[in-house]
C-alpha cells in the first residue's frame, strides 16, 4: 500500500503541476478524487476499515489529511 501511494502521489503532483488552475488548486482537486476512488475501492473490494494490514481505507484517510493541509495552505480552495 505505502508503494501504491508513493507511487499515486507522485502522479498527482506530476498532473497538478501541468494544471492551468495553479499547482495548490490542482493538487487539491485531485486529492479529493483520489480519497472518494479510494473510498470506492475499499468499499468495492469489501475492506475491513480497521484492520491490522494497511489498505485503502487507510489511502483514503492519508489523501483526506493532505487534501486538508493542502486546502489550508490555500484559501481559494473550498472544502
Amino acid at each position: 500500500m505505502i508503494v501504491r501511494f508513493c507511487l499515486r502521489m507522485i502522479i498527482l503532483v506530476i498532473f497538478a503541476a501541468f494544471g492551468n488552475i495553479g499547482f495548490g488548486r490542482s493538487l487539491a482537486a485531485l486529492l479529493g478524487m483520489s480519497t472518494i476512488l479510494s473510498a470506492v475501492l475499499g468499499t468495492m473490494k469489501r475492506e475491513p476499515p480497521f484492520d491490522i494490514a494497511l489498505n485503502h481505507w487507510d489511502e483514503t484517510v492519508a489523501y483526506a489529511a493532505l487534501f486538508a493541509l493542502v486546502s489550508s495552505f490555500n484559501p481559494s480552495v473550498p472544502l
